[in-house]
């Protein structure tokens, strides 16, 4: 007896605790909260970029504040563990929902409310009454008549000394409901089946495990692979033209998982269109399909918005890249005295070794080719190396407008095809790297035609452009040869003593002067060659202590500014100006003697080739900051496109169509489908007629329920 009353006291005790959770998990208000913190994750899966390259976060956040959203999985907001938990809570909280309420709906459709009291309708706001010459059975015959024309059903109940006839219209109103709650359901549902959770399930018991390293698919080992079973999965293939692939690549955080597919896509031909912007206008893929199960082969074209659907896998034309194009290049010194050229060559997406003496060993790591470049030349794009050192004094100032964008009105739109491009990176043996953007041909950029060549420290840096003028012939060897001469101390002697010599009054042409003029002449020009061998040195980096400051150029310009410094600001204007004129002059007697010691004809000293020598001084000036030992110009090409396509397996998407059906029919009922409840309430009248009367009632009062009250108001007391 003692027992049985304590189990049902606990029975009792946890009862209640039972439906106050069943309670909350079916409320309004919980759901709601479910709805908000969807939302909320919604807003940051748009505003923050999905499954990027973890590197990206990094430079993005820094390490303190990646870990912490790492940890939060805002890098993947759909696939996190909190996100999935809450789209569980909605689907059982709205499961709930529907379970609880959907039989007291369904009965409420089905019942008549017959047990309405004549009292209760004149409580109703919307009520008529009326004295009928009719008998009380034939009237209530009459009023289920009318309403039954006027698009009700209608029931005949008598009562005690009355007759009540009991009209509904619209009772499938409460439909929107059902149908609305399970739309999210349905839709939700459909959803968990294409998320990743069939994945994180072969992680967690399978044993499966995303690749981090390298290698070549076919040797990846089977714990890095997915089979044909995986019922869902959205995956990448890059497929070069020529090519084939029966795998796709499925991005995790910490690496890739390997996806089998059950047919093999060759590539044929990738076709793509540009407008006239240089932004892609249409591209498509031309490819061969090849059955493993039954050997069959067919041939299709897969175009953005057109997929090619085939064993319930879905193939979409996603983007394009480079699929290992061939590259010839020239190779030109950056550094030290030495001018002779060599030959590179080099595919996009590998890397090439180059060694540049035994203690500099490189490797170029080829990043992308493009094969046309519309560019706005008119804009800041092409900005020169040195732009953005902040020069304190006005000389440098001065000097800064020779070393500020290439393209200075970017309110001037010019877009021009700027011809093939390489990009790559120059990675030393200690690891470090930084990366290049090369044009294979010359641009005309404010009248002058030069060769861009980019670089940038940082992938989140924009490039920043060497401008290296184009020779005669339209070649960057004149620049070269004059680059190197810079570095060559004999040449820089021989510049310095022929510019003397020239700067003379009179010059070479000069009448032979007395004994005492020739001692005063010697004097000045020995002065004027130890001027220009300074000018030339300081220019070149190469004067004693002219990096003791720790400043990243040791050379150009910005060596001649700080030497500039130290003179008195009142003189800084006419010194300035003197250097310069002997710098200009010592340059064009170091470019001759370049020419001379390599067989060449001197030039003509004429305008081209003093506007030549100028923006040549200029790229030498900024070429302290390119930050290469080495130029690599690009010669010859081979393209090869490669198309990437986008795999995906969704068993979810008709389950949401179905939802999506689901919640049109929700909205509609319950928007345009309106219940109404009519009652006439017809006893016995005075010399055999009845009284009658009529009260209506609807779950959301509106005008047109006011006027189809109004109408029945009129129409029901006429008598037949």
């Amino acid at each position: 007896m003692s027992t049985t009353s304590t189990a049902g006291i606990k029975l009792k005790t946890r009862r209640p605790a039972f439906d106050a959770t069943v309670e909350l998990l079916s409320s309004m208000r919980f759901a709601i909260s479910l709805l908000t913190m969807i939302a909320i994750a919604s807003v940051i899966g748009t505003v923050m970029k999905q499954n990027e390259p973890m590197s990206n976060y990094v430079n993005q956040f820094g390490p303190f504040w990646f870990e912490v959203f790492n940890k939060v999985g805002l890098y993947a907001v759909y696939s996190a563990w909190w996100f999935l938990a809450i789209m569980g809570f909605l689907v059982v909280s709205t499961t709930l929902c529907i379970v609880r309420n959907t039989p007291k709906m369904m009965k409420d459709m089905r019942s008549w409310r017959e047990n309405v009291r004549e009292q209760s309708l004149l409580n109703f706001h919307h009520k008529n009454d009326w004295n009928s010459p009719l008998p009380r059975a034939a009237l209530a015959q009459q009023m289920a008549q009318r309403l039954g024309h006027a698009g009700y059903r209608a029931k005949i109940v008598e009562k005690e000394h009355a007759t009540l006839v009991t009209a509904k219209r619209g009772a499938g109103a409460k439909f929107g409901y059902i149908f609305a709650h399970t739309a999210i359901v349905v839709i939700c549902i459909g959803g968990l089946l294409d998320s990743d959770m069939p994945i994180r399930f072969q992680e967690w018991f399978m044993g499966k495990s995303p690749f981090a390293g390298s290698g070549v698919i076919a040797e990846i080992p089977a714990q890095h692979r997915l089979g044909l079973g995986n019922p869902t999965y959205r995956a990448n293939t890059a497929i070069p033209e020529g090519q084939a692939s029966n795998t796709a690549i499925i991005p995790r955080a910490d690496g890739v998982l390997i996806q089998e597919l059950p047919f093999t896509i060759l590539l044929k031909k990738f076709n793509i269109d540009f407008y006239s912007t240089g932004m892609p206008k249409l591209f498509a893929s031309e490819v061969e399909v090849r059955d493993h199960e039954t050997g069959k082969t067919f041939s299709s074209v897969i175009e953005v918005n057109k997929p090619l659907v085939y064993k319930g896998l879905a193939v979409y034309q996603s983007s394009f890249e480079d699929g290992g194009t061939k590259l010839k290049l020239k190779g030109y010194p950056m550094a030290g005295a030495g001018k002779d050229s060599f030959d590179l060559t080099g595919e996009v997406n590998s890397a090439t070794p180059l060694a540049l003496g035994q203690s500099q060993q490189y490797s170029v790591e080829w990043s992308g080719f493009r094969p046309f470049n519309v560019e706005n030349m008119a804009s800041q794009d092409a900005r020169s190396v040195a732009q953005g050192e902040k020069l304190e004094q006005s000389f440098a100032r001065g000097l800064d407008k020779q070393l500020g964008s290439a393209a200075k009105n970017a309110n001037n739109k010019d877009l021009k095809n700027v011809g093939p491009s390489v990009q790559y990176k120059l990675r030393d043996k200690t690891g470090q790297a930084r990366e290049f953007q090369n044009y294979m041909q010359p641009v005309t950029v404010d009248g002058a035609t030069v060769f861009l060549a980019g670089v940038r420290a940082s992938p989140a840096d924009p490039f920043s452009y060497l401008r290296i003028p184009a020779d005669d012939d339209y070649t960057v060897k004149e620049w070269m040869r004059l680059r190197a001469a810079l570095h060559d101390p004999a040449l820089r002697a021989i510049a310095a003593e022929r510019y003397a010599r020239r700067a003379m009054p009179g010059g070479a042409d000069a009448a032979k002067p007395s004994a005492g003029q020739a001692a005063g002449g010697a004097v000045l020009r020995d002065q004027l060659a130890l001027s220009s061998a300074r000018s030339l040195n300081m220019f070149a980096g190469a004067e004693a202590g002219q990096d003791k400051d720790g400043g990243a150029a040791t050379g150009g310009f910005m060596a001649i500014s700080r030497f500039l410094e130290k003179v008195p600001q009142a003189e800084q204007e006419k010194a300035a100006d003197i250097f310069m004129k002997i710098l200009n002059g010592s340059m064009w007697e170091l470019w001759q003697a370049a020419r001379e010691k390599d067989g060449l004809a001197p030039l003509e000293g004429n305008e081209k080739h003093g506007r030549f020598l100028q923006l040549a001084t200029n790229a030498l000036s900024d070429a302290t900051f390119y930050g290469a030992p080495v130029y690599l110009q690009l010669d010859e090409f081979n393209e090869v496109k490669a198309s990437v396509f986008q795999v995906t397996k969704s068993p979810g998407k008709n389950v949401v169509y179905l939802g999506c059906l689901f919640l049109v029919l929700g909205v509609f009922s319950m928007f345009y489908i309106r219940e109404r409840r009519l009652w006439v309430w017809i006893k016995d009248g005075a010399e055999g007629g009845a009284h009658a009367l009529m009260a209506m009632s609807t779950q959301r009062k509106t005008l047109d329920f006011d006027k189809e009250f109004a109408d029945l108001k009129e129409k029901l007391p006429q008598s037949a």
